[in-house]
């Protein structure tokens, strides 16, 4: 169905006179099937009645035929609501869809045709009525708009809250990760410290014990040549650490002191390693070339020859 036939139907014109209209007039626009419908409205309604009063004539008996034609014959459709006059259906339904009268009756006073004027005044208060459909069309259509725009802004702020909202999600979480990491860190530090702190003490109770166990005095011997003087028994030992980026550390151990300090000493304070991740190393000497084990590790700086000074090397494990 066409809009064109659909406006003639909204308007109040019945199915059939509206196709003529369209059919007429080549479905071209609705102005034209609408002055087709002013100018022949009235001669295609009497042609269908006619049409129809002709079927029924034909059959009906001869008597009745004979009495319809002595009888009173309408000639037009009274509206009992304003007393107008219309000589067809379609514009009775046009007159109902316009003003909303349902009273109708037949009459037997002829309508007169239109004159030119009645004609104009009839088309002008059609184009009213059309540009008035139009109208509220085109209002319902920017409201509908308007609405659309309003919901697609409601669906923008939305996402955008639900965007930020991932966004300050994710760095708050970044920043408790990092908050952890340090928190990890320090910890690590603070238990080499604390193992360094222990094996200083245990060191130092382990000298104290022997310092406190007597020892039998040596039998006097009988007195012989003067020697050469005996190695200056050394309490301490200066260490120089070479790093990988060639960077180097000086410290001061006990001679007595493990080289496991010594490592835990570079654990804690070498500045070679990228973004502070730990690596293994290992530590020896270049002269003479020496990688020490992990069972030497266990034994004093003095017995592996580190007194009262030496230079260790700190290379990848």
């Amino acid at each position: 169905m066409s809009s064109n036939l659909e406006s003639l139907l909204e308007m109040g014109f019945s199915k059939q006179l509206a196709e003529k209209a369209i059919q007429e007039t080549g479905d071209q626009n609705i102005e034209a099937a609408m002055d087709w419908l002013i100018v022949n409205s009235e001669k295609y309604s009497q042609q269908l009645d006619n049409s129809q009063q002709k079927t029924e004539e034909c059959a009906a008996s001869e008597t009745e035929a004979s009495r319809t034609e002595t009888a009173t014959t309408a000639k037009s459709i009274k509206c009992d609501e304003c007393n107008r006059l219309f000589s067809s259906s379609s514009e009775v339904e046009f007159h109902a869809a316009k003003t909303g009268h349902s009273q109708f009756s037949e009459s037997t006073d002829e309508k007169k045709p239109l004159t030119e004027e009645e004609k104009k005044e009839q088309l002008r208060k059609v184009e009213e009525l059309m540009k008035h459909k139009r109208k509220e069309r085109e209002e319902k259509e920017k409201a509908e708009q308007l609405e659309m725009e309003k919901r697609r802004i409601q669906t923008g702020k939305e996402l955008g809250n639900i965007k930020k909202k991932l966004e300050e999600d994710e760095i708050r979480k970044m920043a408790e990760e990092r908050r952890r990491e340090k928190e990890e860190e320090k910890k690590a530090r603070q238990r080499v410290k604390d193992q360094i702190e222990q094996d200083k003490l245990a060191r130092k109770q382990k000298a104290g014990n022997l310092a406190s166990t007597p020892v039998a005095a040596p039998p006097v011997q009988p007195s012989v040549p003067t020697t050469p003087s005996q190695p200056k028994d050394y309490k301490e030992t200066r260490i120089q650490i070479r790093l990988p980026n060639g960077s180097t550390m000086t410290q001061t151990f006990g001679a007595k002191e493990q080289l496991a300090s010594v490592r835990l000493f570079i654990q804690m304070n070498r500045t070679d390693l990228v973004a502070g991740v730990p690596e293994p190393f290992r530590i020896q000497t270049n002269f003479p070339r020496k990688v020490f084990t992990e069972e030497e590790y266990e034994k004093p700086l003095d017995v592996l020859g580190l007194v009262p000074s030496a230079v260790l090397m700190v290379s990848k494990a």
